[in-house]
């Protein structure tokens, strides 16, 4: 009885233990959950603090708190564009704050139609008189832009400014496949349709090169010109012409080169910037702590300014990402959870639809799936416009077709109308390890496509006639909504990618505008006033996991701020960008493995953002071992 009684105790002891640890950890959960949400209390006079730690994107990512936690890693950070434009306007506009403060240290971009869009809101802040300051160890091609909008741009004295331009090299596997006798089965329409060219090639094609040239070059003369108008004594000729020339004669004082060609205008470190800010806004009472100075962070001063919804809602669609079978999302277009969110608002009584597009396209069924979820709403006799984004290229613009008017920007990607598929087969490597197939086949078609054995001739001539009817499809679709014939369009289609000046004075798109300007015009269409109208985002959800883990993940003090990081220097931001080719090596070869059917998808389009992959290396080396295997 003693013995019993002994392990009686010892369980009873563990249970309270065990109990007494849960509750511990649901009461600190549910302190970082309340602590999280941000509170318009925190909000006060100073300066509007947005510390652009990761990318401005057009809609936030979902996050997996799960593999966050396991990976050890918080996930790159990402600001909704619509937001900051909102907290800018709504900071120019209020007493509390005296200026706006960007930290661009830690900055990773978000494609020039972003960047010109932020740069506008700042230059209605500047217009009311208030002071734009920014800071960053090393600005790039996006930061340069943005800053160019500022007041004053400082940089930490071991950083600098580089910008340089849109372009550089693609992977092609084509010796690779053949090396390992993989057989990349390519069905395909469009002469420029180069997606398909890193599994057939070891190059680019003419075609693709001179569609990529005239594309990046008006990209970047979009770019200069916007930096130029933004601060005219930018010496940008001497920075992108003769690089060398320019940093050796700052004897490769980055920082000083960059001050010297305008792209700055003060060198400091971030104590030294603080102390600067502080002398317009004032100092921090709170923090004692060097270069602080009267802030409110971003999320807080959302919160404080939650946009008004006066009269009818017009319904705003956002189709950013990548466009995928399924309910994938936010942040990834899957075309089940936009399809049902359509769906959802046939009863919201909108006035009218906007759909944002921001991709490169994707999966053809599911393009089609969002098209006609967009025409039963245009069934219940709204307007519906379409706003272009940074891209809307091959399946972004196939879910642009029911639009009555399109709007887009001069830097705006599109096009890119054309369809293929990549189905690789294997018999050849097989064969080498003795391994073969064969069989009893009662029609052409049994046991096809035969992935282990080869595809026969039946199946081969079968899908790529149904990517040409794909193809004659998008083709007609086009056709209807732009009012032309299918073959002026397949004169101007053949998978070629179209920067936006270009793509409305061929009649892809109708006029050039963001967002407000799409949404203006539905206004109008519906014969709604201002002030009796509202946009209605449909299915944007407030999720506070990237505050919580990132306080788990990284530590925080009371205002769920992490410690001040520095940004990297010039080296180890150029050599950084590679980063982006190993990441880009697993989704070219993810994209050849994995079983898909038809795709309207832009590679080259493609946003080129570090991903939130934490080991692109590790991942890269497990894609490159299962092909090989």
């Amino acid at each position: 009885m003693s013995f019993a009684r002994k392990v009686w105790h010892l369980l009873v002891a563990i249970k309270d233990g065990l109990s007494l640890v849960f509750l511990l950890l649901f009461f600190t959960a549910l302190y970082m959950v309340l602590t999280a949400r941000p509170n318009p209390g925190h909000v006060r006079e100073g300066a509007l603090m947005l510390d652009l730690d990761g990318s401005i994107v057009e809609e936030k990512s979902a996050i997996d708190p799960f593999s966050v936690l396991l990976s050890g890693e918080a996930p790159a950070g990402e600001f909704d564009v619509q937001d900051l434009v909102h907290a800018l306007d709504t900071a120019a506009d209020d007493d509390r704050i005296k200026a706006v403060v960007i930290d661009m240290s830690r900055f990773m971009g978000g494609g020039q139609v972003a960047m010109e869009t932020v740069g506008a809101a700042l230059d209605r802040v500047r217009a009311a008189k208030k002071p734009v300051l920014t800071f960053a160890t090393v600005y790039t091609d996006d930061g340069v832009m943005l800053a160019a909008h500022a007041s004053e741009v400082w940089a930490d004295p071991m950083g600098g400014a580089v910008a340089a331009g849109p372009g550089g090299k693609h992977l092609y596997y084509g010796d690779l496949l053949k090396r390992f006798k993989v057989d990349p089965h390519v069905f395909k329409v469009g002469t420029y349709k180069s997606a398909v060219e890193p599994y057939l090639r070891s190059d680019m094609s003419e075609p693709a090169r001179e569609n990529y040239t005239q594309l990046y070059g008006s990209l970047w003369s979009e770019w200069k010109a916007d930096v130029t108008k933004a601060r005219p004594k930018a010496k940008i000729d001497q920075i992108t012409k003769d690089p060398t020339a320019w940093v050796q004669a700052a004897n490769g004082d980055f920082a000083k080169a960059a001050l010297d060609a305008g792209l700055v205008d003060k060198l400091g470190d971030r104590v030294e910037f603080g102390q600067r800010v502080a002398k317009i806004v004032g100092e921090d009472p709170w923090d004692k702590d060097p270069g602080a100075f009267a802030s409110v962070d971003l999320d807080p001063w959302l919160a404080d300014n939650a946009p008004e919804t006066p009269g009818k809602p017009i319904g705003v669609i956002t189709i950013a990402g990548e466009i995928v079978d399924g309910d994938a999302g936010p942040g990834i277009a899957g075309g089940d959870r936009i399809a049902g969110l359509l769906n959802d608002a046939l009863d919201d009584d909108l006035a009218g639809l906007v759909v944002r597009v921001d991709s490169p396209g994707g999966s053809v069924m599911a393009s089609e799936e969002i098209r006609r979820a967009i025409l039963r709403l245009k069934a219940q006799g709204i307007p519906v416009a379409v706003s272009m984004g940074n891209l809307a290229a091959s399946g972004g613009y196939w879910v642009s077709t029911p639009g009555d008017r399109i709007f887009a920007e001069p830097t705006t990607i599109t096009g890119s109308i054309g369809i293929f598929a990549v189905v690789p087969t294997f018999e050849k490597a097989l064969a080498d390890h003795g391994v073969h197939s064969d069989g009893v086949q009662t029609t052409p078609l049994s046991g096809q496509p035969d992935l282990i054995g080869g595809f026969n001739p039946e199946i081969e001539a079968i899908m790529q006639s149904g990517i040409e009817n794909g193809y004659r499809q998008f083709l007609t679709r086009v056709a209807q909504s732009r009012k032309m014939s299918t073959e002026a369009v397949d004169k101007i289609a053949q998978g070629r990618v179209w920067d936006g000046g270009t793509a409305r004075q061929i009649g892809l798109v109708d006029q050039f505008g963001g967002l407000p300007d799409a949404l203006e015009w539905v206004a109008k269409q519906a014969k709604l006033k201002d002030g009796d109208w509202h946009a209605q985002y449909l299915g944007k959800e407030q999720t506070r996991y990237d505050t919580i883990i990132k306080r788990i993940v990284q530590g925080g003090d009371s205002h769920g701020r992490a410690a001040v990081a520095t940004g990297p220097d010039m080296v180890a931001v150029m050599a950084g960008r590679q980063q982006a080719q190993l990441a880009q090596v697993s989704s070219d070869l993810e994209r050849l493995m994995r079983a898909q059917g038809m795709q309207a998808y832009c590679l080259e389009c493609a946003p080129a953002v570090q991903p939130r992959e934490s080991r692109p290396m590790a991942r890269w080396l497990a894609t490159l071992a299962a092909l090989i295997d």
